[in-house]
């Protein structure tokens, strides 16, 4: 019998022992791995990597609770122990984990902006319908957005996960920027998407983005388009080219000055909203 004994804890000894340096190993090979995959998605993200030292323990935590679970399970004794404190460390966990569910799905949801990248630090992104300005910092719980009023925007990655971004940075920071003009009916068409192209052309924000092709052809660098009638004008619209965003909100308030000054001087009128009073007297027979 007391061979039998030393036999089971030469055996729970070994499987302790296994369960332990299976877990030791695995933990430094992954923290390894995360640890330099962190630091090249900092590099490119201009994020401090100790940024990522929460997640890279909790993995560790992770794999060292796994290992001893796997030790109360395989040995009998054990057991029994392990069910009555897992069992009432149920309930606690269970609150504990309900109460933190929003700051996990913030970690998870930063690690998936790290991962796929749809902005970076210093993109200028608009978020949803209202909120627009330039990425300042990305940490695991939120992203911190700069308006062009100077403000932070503190947004949980939850919330900017969920909604619809538009990105002027990443790939290509080329703006076709829309400019659009209304001018009179009885001014002249032709005239005023002349002068439209003479100024956006004399802008130094100005970027002919003409293909190979278009040059050959001899296609005005400035597209202007009729795009419908208004009640009291034409309405015309130009694509004018920019480098980025900044440069080109620059390049649409400039030209709306210079542009309304030319047509003063040339005869465009752009027109404003005309009210005809009528006044009727009654006539007494």
């Amino acid at each position: 019998m007391k061979e039998v004994f030393q036999i089971n804890y030469v055996k729970y000894g070994l499987i302790v022992l296994a369960a332990l340096l299976a877990a030791f190993i695995i933990s430094r090979i992954l923290r390894a791995l995360l640890t330099k995959f962190f630091h090249l998605a900092s590099s490119k993200l201009n994020v401090d990597p100790t940024q990522y030292n929460f997640l890279i323990n909790l993995i560790s935590f992770i794999l060292y609770f796994g290992a001893f679970v796997f030790i109360f399970y395989s040995i009998p004794r054990l057991r029994a122990l392990g069910l009555t404190l897992f069992a009432g460390a149920g309930v606690a966990a269970a609150i504990v984990l309900f109460a933190s569910q929003q700051a996990f799905s913030n970690i998870i949801n930063g690690v998936f902006i790290i991962i796929f990248k749809p902005f970076r630090v210093g993109d200028i992104i608009k978020v949803g319908s209202l909120r627009t300005g330039k990425i300042e910092d990305i940490t695991l719980r939120h992203t911190v957005i700069r308006d062009f009023e100077n403000r932070r925007i503190i947004i949980p990655n939850t919330v900017i996960a969920s909604e619809t971004l538009v990105n002027s940075s990443i790939k290509d920071e080329l703006i076709c920027n829309f400019v659009e003009f209304g001018i009179s009916y009885d001014s002249d068409v032709n005239k005023a998407i002349d002068i439209i192209r003479d100024e956006a052309v004399k802008h130094p924000n100005y970027i002919d983005n003409r293909t190979r092709e278009e040059k050959k052809s001899n296609i005005h660098p400035v597209m202007v388009r009729v795009i419908g009638f208004g009640d009291s004008s034409v309405n015309l619209r130009a694509f004018i080219w920019s480098k980025d965003h900044t440069s080109g909100f620059i390049l649409k308030c400039d030209l709306f000055k210079s542009v309304k000054e030319r047509f003063d001087r040339e005869g465009i009128e752009i027109p404003f909203p005309y009210r005809t009073i009528v006044y009727k007297k009654d006539i007494t027979h």
